[in-house]
């Protein structure tokens, strides 16, 4: 045997590559890989095509440089490409992740394994590198874990649904806030138990709990309205959705369920019957919109429930590793989440406020807290968009007075506005301010601008102008109207300077503290 291995032509003709030869045209023809060798000093001798891709560099250019030539400056600096080597001297084998440079300058996530080579006699001889370019699952990372934080300030603000998990058997192996809140129990009060510790007796002796389960596997889904008990023994009236959650192979593995308190609803509506000999012409039609809110949010529950339910299989990992299935669910998460919740977050607080529900807890606010807070929620959106999203300096003796989830509502949801309706390539930007009394805090962007004419309908309710021609946006038309009577609940204001062509500045006003 002389090393060499055999294969063949087309035609099947025998040719003859030597193993050496093989194996070096296999890693020089990988392109999803970075894959070189360095001698033991850490200057490259070798480069493939997948090198060349994710780096950016020519062979002839690259080779007999130094690998630290690939690291940011600070990196450099700190002496971490020879502390690299020195650890794959020491151990073997050295692997992160972390930021590494092309040869234009811009910036990628790598994961990099550096394995030393010897020699038969042990001798350190060179290393081997390979690196992947990560950069596009770890912006997916980032953007999952910034939804995620917006589908928990979001269900905050609401807190008007209790989302829990339930095993084949119906006990509660999952508890959220709404759930708390709704049903007066915490996590470690409730877990493990069966889920018809919430019904009347009289249900619990008629098997009710059991039957809803039943038809929840059979039909797919189960819905209804009725009475319901909190832990210290009180009723409410309640909205419940089960949804039956099967696995990849179609095998029941428990049930979403869905909890809606609406008590205060259907005592509102049996007053209004009381009342209604005594209502106006006005208040009918007042009655009639609470009534046109309530109906939509209704007819949303369904998708509502959804998320819920795919949220929690994933959240806990029930199924076992992550699988293409969870994959998809995942999608309809990220794409639901933020079209529903939306929806649903400004019908109910539109609603709220047009009856006089809604209370103020006011406090004292950090301005600069309350920025910090809100905008790293919107950084994945505008990176996406490649808009340069940016805050001025706010002084930290710069103090509001205003309900603090109310209030970052609101710049939430002047930020959203401004990242949507500007373009790629785009600024926006928030800087905030005293003026006599008053704090405030202004959003700019650099989006088509508004119409002067336009400038006083887009904070009524269900208006929306549409201010890029370039996409519709999806949404109820409703944030700014909720913006604007929150803002002013608080004793201030939101208002809007725009120049078509140039941007628009939304600008939220609150008392000073």
């Amino acid at each position: 045997m002389n090393g060499d291995s055999s294969t063949a032509t087309s035609d099947g003709a025998p040719i003859e590559i030597e193993s050496g030869g093989l194996y070096r045209l296999l890693v020089d023809s990988v392109r999803d890989y970075a894959i070189f060798a360095l001698d033991a000093t850490g200057h490259i001798l070798t480069w493939n095509q997948g090198a060349r891709r994710i780096k950016g560099y020519e062979a002839s250019e690259i080779i007999g440089k130094h690998f630290s030539t690939f690291y940011p400056e600070a990196d450099v600096a700190a002496g971490k490409p020879d502390w690299e080597l020195e650890v794959a001297t020491r151990e073997g084998r050295f692997e992160e992740e972390g930021w590494r440079i092309r040869k234009d300058g811009s910036r990628f996530w790598a994961n990099v394994v550096i394995t030393a080579l010897r020699n038969e006699a042990g001798r350190l001889v060179g290393f081997a590198k390979v690196t992947r370019d990560l950069t596009e699952r770890r912006a997916a990372d980032e953007t999952l874990r910034s939804s995620e934080q917006r589908f928990r300030l979001l269900v905050q603000t609401v807190k008007d649904y209790g989302i829990f998990m339930l095993d084949p058997h119906g006990l509660v192996v999952s508890w959220n806030a709404g759930a708390e809140r709704i049903k007066g129990y915490v996590a470690s009060e409730i877990i493990g138990r069966h889920f018809s510790t919430f019904y009347p007796e009289a249900d619990v002796a008629a098997g009710k709990p059991d039957w809803e389960l039943d038809v929840a596997t059979r039909e797919g889904r189960f819905e209804e309205e009725g009475w319901r008990i909190r832990k210290d023994g009180s009723r409410f009236w309640a909205n419940v959705v089960i949804t039956a959650v099967h696995g990849d192979n179609g095998k029941l593995i428990g049930f979403a369920k869905v909890t809606r308190d609406l008590t205060e609803r259907r005592a509102a509506q049996e007053q209004a019957l009381a009342d209604a000999r005594r209502i106006t012409e006005a208040e009918v039609a007042n009655q009639a919109k609470s009534q046109f809110l309530a109906a939509m949010s209704h007819e949303l529950r369904t998708p509502l429930n959804a998320i819920g339910g795919y949220a929690e299989l994933i959240e806990h990992r029930i199924g076992g590793p992550v699988t293409e299935q969870q994959l998809e669910y995942l999608g309809r998460i990220r794409g639901s989440q933020q079209h529903l919740l939306g929806i649903i977050t400004d019908l109910l607080n539109f609603s709220r406020l047009e009856a006089g529900q809604v209370t103020y807890d006011a406090v004292a606010i950090p301005v600069n807290a309350m920025v910090d807070t809100v905008l790293p929620l919107l950084e994945p959106q505008a990176a996406a968009k490649q808009i340069v999203l940016e805050s001025q300096p706010c002084p930290a003796s710069l103090i509001a007075r205003a309900d603090r989830t109310k209030a970052e509502q609101i710049v939430l949801n002047l930020l959203s506005n401004a990242v949507k309706f500007t373009l790629p390539g785009g600024r926006v930007s928030v800087e905030c301010n005293a003026v006599g009394n008053s704090v405030t805090i202004a959003v700019r962007d650099t989006g088509p601008g508004i119409p002067l004419n336009k400038q006083a309908a887009i904070f009524e309710p269900f208006v929306q102008l549409g201010r890029s021609l370039t996409s519709p946006h999806e949404g109820t038309g409703l944030g700014l109207a909720i913006s604007r009577d929150l803002a002013r609940a608080m004793g201030g204001d939101v208002t809007v300077e725009s120049e078509p062509k140039v941007g628009s500045t939304f600008t939220l006003t609150l008392p000073r503290d």
